[in-house]
């Protein structure tokens, strides 16, 4: 081999390796393997809307200036299961951590061995997190946010001293006559009508599909909107489409907040929390438990109150303010008057139940 034909091919091996360094610098960002631990980040599941404001102003930047590990919250539908799973089995961890719902949990972590798509936080010692009461925790998430489906009303509508209170007065036409809503989902309806029906807030789990279902059929004419979002409920009570409708509690919060003649009723809500919960397998699972403690700081959870978001924490309601801190779902009086949703028995029957009421709707 001549000197001319090993220069072209030391130059080729040199422009390959040069090609090679380049592609892996450009592509780096993007490829989601445990080195991505030493990134000193972490992603995080919330709601979005309102939520992702909140956990992003009270949260995720403080605890960035604090500690220089980034946090970037990542809006997602409401039951992103189905996605967990698919980044657990195929370790391709777009979220590090996730806010999750009481179900949620449970569907990801019933099975066990590679059916299991959470890590146990193990924080139940920790002496900030150990604070919070048992039903706002579980060995797999750490409750963040208690929210509720309560009552609301437009006050230019129904005057206080004839302003619906339970949901036998949202089922009564004839003394609170008015524009109507309900959430097409079965999950809160169903409880709702039982309760519209004289089954005590106690009594209505294990829930009586056909007894819910004759509730409902007494006052599905005289439904104006069935809704399917939280944006969606909030502007039809600030535009004054509906009168009087079930409603998350955050979204009723802020219609009141804009300004909106709407008030609520704490008189049998339904309650349930959303909880830290930490991906399977993810290469950050010790920086999601040092955000989880930042969180869970009952100082810290105040600073929420300013957007509806219920703490976890009872010591949080030393530092909120009186006026606001009885519009909290976690507020003690408030949970005294409302149902904890029961988790387990909706695992067990969501599928039946909603397909039982797609088929009511259509009937």
């Amino acid at each position: 081999m001549d000197d001319q034909t090993k220069l072209f091919i030391n130059r080729r091996k040199s422009l390959k390796k040069m090609a090679v360094g380049i592609l892996t610098t450009l592509c780096a960002p993007f490829m989601m393997t445990p080195s991505r631990a030493s990134s000193k980040r972490i992603l995080i599941r919330d709601s979005g809307g309102i939520i992702n404001q909140a956990y992003n102003e009270v949260l995720y930047k403080p605890f960035s200036k604090k500690t220089g590990i980034e946090v970037i919250g990542v809006p997602a539908s409401a039951n992103p299961t189905a996605q967990i799973q698919t980044m657990v089995q195929s370790k391709n961890y777009l979220w590090d951590m996730a806010a999750l719902g009481e179900m949620a949990i449970l569907l990801l972590t019933t099975g066990s061995g590679d059916k299991c798509f959470l890590e146990k936080h193990k924080l139940e010692l920790d002496p900030v997190i150990s604070r919070i009461p048992p039903q706002f925790m579980s060995p797999y998430g750490v409750g963040t946010n208690v929210y509720s489906t309560v009552l609301a009303y437009r006050t230019d509508v129904f005057k206080k001293h004839q302003a619906p209170q339970t949901w036998k007065d949202l089922w009564d036409i004839k003394n609170f006559a008015g524009r109507r809503g309900l959430y097409r989902h079965p999950l809160d309806m169903t409880e709702i009508a039982l309760m519209a029906n004289g089954v005590p807030a106690n009594d209505i789990y294990p829930c009586d599909l056909d007894r819910a279902f004759r509730s409902l059929s007494k006052i599905k004419r005289d439904i104006s909107v069935w809704w399917t979002s939280g944006p969606q409920v909030e502007q039809l009570l600030k535009s004054g489409e509906i009168d009087l409708t079930p409603a998350w509690i955050s979204r009723v919060q802020t219609a009141i907040d804009a300004g909106a003649p709407v008030a609520f009723s704490w008189h049998q809500h339904i309650y349930q929390c959303d909880s830290w919960a930490i991906l399977k397998g993810t290469p950050n699972a010790g920086a999601c438990r040092e955000f989880i403690k930042f969180a869970s700081d009952p100082e810290r959870q105040a600073l929420l109150a300013a957007y509806a978001i219920g703490p976890t924490q009872p010591d949080a309601f030393n530092y909120i303010k009186p006026e606001q801190a009885m519009n909290l779902t976690s507020y003690p009086t408030n949970l005294e008057r409302g149902r904890h949703i029961d988790a387990a028995y909706w695992c067990k029957n969501q599928d039946h139940a909603i397909q039982r009421f797609n088929d009511w709707m259509l009937s």
